[in-house]
């Protein structure tokens, strides 16, 4: 049933209204339980434990309450959120496009690593990445392939289904209700990228979520988004599983790579995903109703 109040609301003060009660509820209580059973110290002892407890958070901090909000603002769970079946054509273009932008963003991500900064705010950011890092690699470690589906499930699976719901499904309708289509994809890409508190990796993190929700309104399914970002969580579990080397490019992957495959990477990689793009705008060239065009 549907609740007066919050069909009141204005469309944004909703979609912060649903990302504070969300915060609170996964990072504060979600965060502590795991916190608890982790006793403070995440280690390959324990990643097992806080991976299931990671798992249920998702579900029952972030999923069941996006559903309840989404019911409760709009009634029909399924036509508010988008969620339908993805056309073939769309999901393979998608995951061509998706792949690319990885590439894209490793470059960057190499480039930022090498920018220059104080000796004393270097020491701080090194001492962050590493707490990160270690954190990561606890929780997405795979020692057998039993170990690795797990992983699969819990870090890729699950998170490209809630976090979709969320962001794509409830807090961006509602913002492009009050911004417009695209308009609201960028906001809600931007908000994607900040509420995972990650700052060496809000560029790409920013950059997934816009294009996520480029694809969401372009498409008016959630699904391929949800495709799309289970896709690449899955492709950052398989370089782990394989221990590949986190400075990994495509082109040459044996070595490390040097400053002119990076950029002969990049290159490649951003005509693909140009391309990849513009056959996706080809194949979605349909009335878009109540919303201006691209």
């Amino acid at each position: 049933m549907q609740a007066r109040w919050l069909q009141r609301l204005p469309p944004v003060s909703f979609a912060l209204l649903v990302l504070a009660v969300i915060f609170v509820l996964y990072q504060v209580v979600g965060g502590t339980i795991t916190l608890v059973i982790a006793k403070g110290n995440l280690t390959a002892d324990n990643a097992g434990l806080v991976r299931w407890s990671t798992f249920f958070g998702q579900l029952v901090f972030i999923l069941v309450p996006t559903i309840l909000l989404a019911r409760a603002r709009h009634g029909n769970v399924f036509a508010s959120l988008r969620i339908r079946l993805p056309r073939v054509r769309e999901l393979a273009v998608t995951m061509v496009a998706v792949f690319a932008l990885q590439q894209m963003l490793q470059t960057y991500m190499i480039l930022q690593e090498a920018l220059p900064v104080p000796e004393d705010v270097q020491k701080f950011i090194d001492l962050f990445k590493k707490m990160v890092e270690e954190m990561y690699r606890v929780l997405v470690s795979a020692h057998t392939p039993g170990e690795f589906l797990t992983v699969v499930l819990i870090v890729a699976f699950v998170p490209a289904v809630t976090e979709e719901l969320l962001f794509r499904g409830l807090v961006q309708r509602n913002i492009e209700d009050a911004a417009g289509g695209f308009r609201g994809a960028v906001i809600a890409g931007v908000i994607f990228g900040a509420y995972h508190l990650n700052p060496f990796a809000l560029v790409p993190l920013v950059a997934l979520g816009v294009y996520f929700g480029f694809i969401v309104y372009r498409a008016d399914n959630i699904t391929l988004a949800m495709s799309a970002h289970f896709f690449n969580n899955f492709v950052a579990c398989t370089a782990m599983y394989l221990q590949l080397d986190e400075n990994f490019v495509v082109i040459n992957p044996g070595s490390r790579p040097t400053n002119s495959l990076v950029a002969l990477n990049f290159l490649i990689f951003a005509v693909v995903f140009v391309l990849a793009t513009l056959y996706f705008l080809k194949i979605t060239d349909h009335d878009d109703p109540g919303d201006e065009p691209l």
